[in-house]
């Protein structure tokens, strides 16, 4: 496709056709003050899937935090530099986050039991140990699971 075929293109077709190519033609849109040639249910469509995945990434990364907190805390004699360096980056990642959005902090706070719930019933799959050998409540507070000098004991 040329540019002169790309613009002729009616933007929704632009969407399904090459979003690569729509997502340029809706941001020059934008910054030109062109509104009227935008592709408006599309653009609001992705728009709010740009926030459902970051959302999706703060509770995967929480998940994973989680996973290996109650590893570290269930296996003291199978820790390793593995989990400890996983603990640190999914906090970091969820800092800078945190950082970025600062509304995605309640989100992670809200959905903690049930990220939570999750992160129970993994830890169990990949550590082999019946599920009833982890909490059925999280053990640790927000704060702590945040805490980048906090780590479970024995």
């Amino acid at each position: 496709m040329t540019e002169t075929t790309l613009a002729a293109d009616p933007p929704a077709a632009l969407h399904e056709g090459d979003f690569f190519a729509w997502t340029q033609e809706q941001a020059e849109l934008l910054r030109s003050g062109r509104f009227l040639g935008l592709d408006a249910a599309n653009l609001a469509d992705e728009v709010e899937d740009m926030g459902n995945r970051h959302k999706r990434a703060i509770e995967s990364n929480l998940r994973i935090l989680l996973i290996h907190l109650l590893k570290h805390a269930r296996q003291p004699e199978r820790r390793k530099g593995g989990w400890l360096a996983s603990i640190r980056e999914h906090r970091l990642r969820l800092r800078d986050a945190f950082e970025d959005s600062p509304s995605l902090r309640r989100h992670a706070r809200e959905r903690l039991p049930a990220i939570y719930a999750d992160a129970r019933a993994l830890a169990a799959d990949e550590t082999a140990l019946p599920i009833d050998g982890f909490p059925v409540g999280c053990p640790f507070s927000y704060d702590e699971i945040l805490d980048t000098a906090f780590l479970p004991e024995d």
